[in-house]
């Protein structure tokens, strides 16, 4: 089929900043891309060919939208499974599908599927409420099975004090993983099968938000355990047999083991480093792969770090952003802002991308940047 035709239509579910990178791509291979986003200030708003304002758990609403598309993919997890059935069921393709969308929604699946395929990862326990918490070892991680993101729904308990307050939703209690490092990589895979990994990166997060602050191209780690990583990786992706991208992400222990953390079955901010930094960007990946198009190389030759900007402390309303212009002065910086207009605290607002032939001054330039730019109100 030829993609770039008026009569082919793609699907877009979800119009954030992830999607207005995917319109990037799509802009530029001239194919017709609708949003459905609930917001009616969606950054994708003016870029796509048509945006439809809806609630993306609303079965009638991800279903009618569907129904106009001849593929659907999406930016976010928070969709309604059931619509994505129904519309694969009449011949609607949807990737990544939704049973694998419909496992990796939910934490506890997510887990359950690791430990049925024998992928590592630490070890947990599901609970329907708080009511039914038993003797914990602390410390220990406590997850929301569904709808966490970014931070939420994720907090480490060290003590009986910290069940106070919890949600009360199901959950699962995860072992507290004493790691040295968090990885993270991105596999795309399309319809033929073909396979293209992304290079293994080193997360850095900042304590207070739990969001990740920084990421690191390539991971300073070992040949043999950036191997180990890719390896574990790659089955994760081969057991899913996903059509799409797949992010991965991973704890390396004390003991130089692999554990897999979580995965997401879209762009992910751990590879935004890859419009910059690789020839083809997650974002060109994903819709190759949903395309069924080649996937062309995704490996990177330099230092590429990537920081979050993100809502300051203290501030809701409607953003403004100081430094900027300062930060462009910066060689070898690119800014990207992803167009929300209200901020609150720690709120994804843009990220940069530094880089660098030396880890070192890359990162040194990147943390001053971050100082530099400013996410207020007026």
């Amino acid at each position: 089929m030829n993609y770039s035709t008026s009569n082919f239509t793609l699907g877009i579910l979800g119009g954030g900043q992830l999607g207005k990178m995917l319109l990037q791509v799509t802009s530029r291979l001239s194919i017709k891309t609708n949003i459905l986003d609930p917001s009616a200030d969606s950054p994708c708003k003016n870029l796509c060919s048509k945006f439809t304002k809806g609630n993306l758990m609303d079965f009638d609403s991800v279903y009618n939208f569907g129904k106009t598309c001849d593929l659907v993919t999406y930016e976010i997890e928070h969709i309604n499974v059931e619509a994505l059935e129904k519309l694969e069921k009449e011949g609607i393709k949807v990737f990544p599908n939704s049973s694998t969308l419909r496992i990796i929604q939910d934490k506890s699946l997510q887990k359950k599927f690791f430990i049925d395929n024998n992928i590592p990862s630490a070890k947990f326990k599901f609970y329907k409420s708080s009511k039914d918490l038993n003797d914990l070892d602390f410390p220990c991680v406590w997850k929301k099975t569904k709808f966490g993101y970014d931070g939420y729904g994720v907090k480490i308990l060290k003590s009986k004090k910290d069940l106070k307050n919890l949600p009360e939703s199901p959950f699962i209690i995860e072992e507290l993983v004493p790691f040295k490092k968090e990885l993270a990589t991105t596999i795309a895979r399309n319809q033929n099968g073909e396979i293209e990994i992304f290079p293994i990166v080193e997360m850095m997060f900042n304590e207070t938000s739990n969001q990740v602050e920084f990421v690191v191209c390539p991971a300073q780690i070992s040949e043999e355990l950036r191997i180990k990583a890719e390896k574990v990786a790659l089955k994760v992706s081969k057991t899913f047999k996903q059509v799409g991208l797949l992010a991965v992400e991973m704890f390396l222990t004390q003991n130089d083991e692999i554990l897999v953390n979580e995965v997401a079955p879209r762009p992910h901010n751990s590879a935004h480093y890859s419009i910059e930094g690789c020839i083809n960007s997650q974002f060109d990946q994903h819709i190759s792969s949903i395309l069924n198009l080649p996937l062309g190389c995704s490996k990177s030759s330099v230092y590429t770090i990537m920081a979050n900007l993100v809502g300051d402390e203290g501030y809701n309303g409607d953003v403004i952003y100081e430094g900027i212009e300062e930060a462009m002065k910066f060689d070898n910086v690119k800014i990207h802002i992803y167009g929300k207009k209200e901020t609150k605290p720690n709120r994804k607002m843009g990220h940069i991308t530094v880089i660098d032939t030396e880890l070192e001054s890359g990162l040194k330039r990147a943390k001053n940047i971050k100082e530099l730019i400013k996410i207020k109100t007026n």
